[in-house]
């Protein structure tokens, strides 16, 4: 045992938690970071999983990577280089067609399957960018925040939500119609509005249900569309690219950043308790029974695993309490990787090419991914899932032995609480999966790393195996995450603050929430 005295410890060495950890530190903060595994980077990891195979364990794509945070941390001069996939989406189908879409191509091929479609293409790009650019613009602001006290303690929030009123009024009418179908419906009554053939609906459709429980045509999924479509890579809008090295080369340089400025990050100290005096919480305590006294405690973890888990229910209001329980978490995901001996082999489209660099989507129609999500509720898992694949050792050959390959297969539909005796089963239907598309891949796989919900919620803390740190509904976004009175980072415990991915703007790789919740803290704990 022993103890010692910060300013600031953080729970857990994700990715937000290493954004908030650099700019408290860089405002002078004496900063402590507690990670329980023996790697920082959380599910930003990059780690061997077959002999001389490496590949981005969970996360492992890049896009939603906040510009403000890579200059800020200078995550380039500390190693990060992020290059665009050469093709953005492939998605063969079974009678021998695809579509591949990326800058220059996306119309020509969608033609293939409507010319209308093609045709409204453009202008389905723009309005939805407009949206985007509204959202891109919030990600950075604190929700305005419900509040009690009488109209002094809210002014500042209605000066807030005023001020953001501005910023939506003046998108127009038809703008804001949009806005609100993307907030409220189903991503696919809206591109069913908008498209006639599968393919295109398909491709857009994919975004909807990525680390979401949920049919296309659930209401809201149209809002995790968007979710999507507001990243960039290298100041590009809307691509997505990889992180050289996998995604854990994010996590170092970000680790590099927060040691250039004196960030003290302990590995291998697993929190069990946040620290509380008369209501307060004032520090953290480590299974190895460490006591780290602080003059403010913030969390990175999920909000139900901090409050179920670590802090005294009896400092918490009950009514904070109850809704927490009730918070919903709960993903469709099954992730894996694979170490292949080749490259595969596509019957739509034979042999080496750009499309082998691009985020491989197999699921060819809204119908397939409504009946997929039908099935898992039903069976446990989709008989026919849906899969995205990419082979990021095709524009980074620092991953696997000269001439061999990874892959990173992102599957839904299994149910969240899918048991483990399950697991192989389904590893064996998602390689089959491909296989049916591509002749041979089963046997070109050499080794795999299979993680259903379960197995993401024991390594990573993802509650049900939710990437997002809980659901993207409208009772869990903006001025509700994670509980409406909560959406400044504050938590009803004094002393307490959230700064991952269960705070506003929520899941993904984007260090938002991190960046945000710095700011608030700094309000409040100044440095000595």
């Amino acid at each position: 045992m022993a103890q010692s005295t910060t300013d600031i410890v953080i729970l857990g060495g994700g990715h937000n938690g290493l954004v908030c950890a650099f700019y408290l530190a860089r405002a002078g903060l004496k900063v402590t970071v507690l990670e329980r595994r023996g790697v920082v980077g959380g599910a930003a990891v990059t780690e061997e999983f077959h002999p001389g195979f490496r590949n981005s364990t969970a996360s492992y794509t890049v896009s939603l990577l906040n510009p403000r945070v890579i200059a800020d941390m200078e995550l380039a001069r500390h190693g990060l280089r992020v290059v665009e996939r050469r093709a953005a989406n492939f998605l063969p189908f079974d009678d021998g067609r695809y579509l591949l879409t990326g800058e220059g191509r996306t119309q020509a091929e969608v033609a293939k399957f409507s010319t209308r479609d093609a045709e409204r293409l453009p202008e389905y790009e723009a309005r939805l960018e407009t949206v985007a650019a509204i959202l891109r613009d919030l990600i950075l602001t604190t929700p305005p925040n419900v509040v009690e006290g009488g109209w002094l303690a809210a002014l500042p929030e209605m000066l807030k939500a005023a001020s953001l009123g501005r910023r939506v009024s003046g998108l127009g009418l038809a703008a804001q119609r949009d806005l609100l179908d993307l907030f409220a419906k189903s991503a696919g009554d809206w591109l069913d509005g908008w498209f006639e053939s599968d393919p295109i609906k398909a491709l857009f459709g994919f975004d909807s249900v990525v680390g979401n429980y949920a049919s296309p045509y659930t209401p809201g999924s149209a809002y995790v569309l968007l979710h999507h479509v507001f990243g960039e890579v290298n100041g590009k809008k809307g691509a997505w690219g990889h992180a050289i090295g996998g995604m854990g080369a994010i996590t170092q340089a970000m680790a590099a950043a927060c040691a250039e400025q004196g960030v003290d990050i302990r590995l291998d100290a697993s929190v069990a308790e946040v620290l509380t005096e008369k209501g307060r919480a004032v520090g953290a305590v480590t299974e190895a029974g460490d006591v780290i006294r602080a003059r403010a405690v913030v969390s990175n973890l999920h909000p139900r695993l901090l409050f179920n888990r670590l802090v005294d229910p009896a400092v918490v209001p009950a009514d904070f309490t109850e809704r927490m329980s009730r918070y919903a978490s709960g993903s469709g995901t099954f992730r894996m990787n694979l170490a292949l001996s080749e490259l595969p082999r596509f019957t739509a489209l034979p042999g080496a090419g750009d499309h082998l660099t691009a985020g491989i989507i197999i699921a060819p129609n809204l119908a397939y991914m409504d009946r997929a999500y039908a099935e898992a509720r039903l069976n446990g898992w989709s008989s026919k899932p849906i899969v995205e694949m990419l082979i990021p050792s095709t524009l980074d050959d620092s991953l696997a032995p000269t001439g061999q390959h990874v892959a990173s297969l992102f599957c839904q539909h299994v149910a969240p609480d899918l048991a483990d005796e399950h697991r192989d089963t389904v590893a064996d239907l998602m390689i089959e999966t491909v296989e049916a598309l591509a002749p041979g891949f089963k046997a070109s796989v050499v080794g795999r790393l299979a993680l259903g919900p379960r197995d993401l919620e024991r390594r990573f803390g993802l509650i049900s195996g939710d990437i997002f740190h809980g659901r993207l509904t409208l009772d869990q976004l903006f001025s509700a995450r994670p509980v409406l009175g909560h959406a400044d980072h504050r938590m009803p415990v004094p002393g307490l603050y959230l700064c991952g991915s269960g705070a506003h703007p929520g899941g993904g790789v984007t260090g938002a929430p991190g960046h945000n919740a710095a700011r608030a803290i700094l309000r409040d704990v100044r440095p000595r």
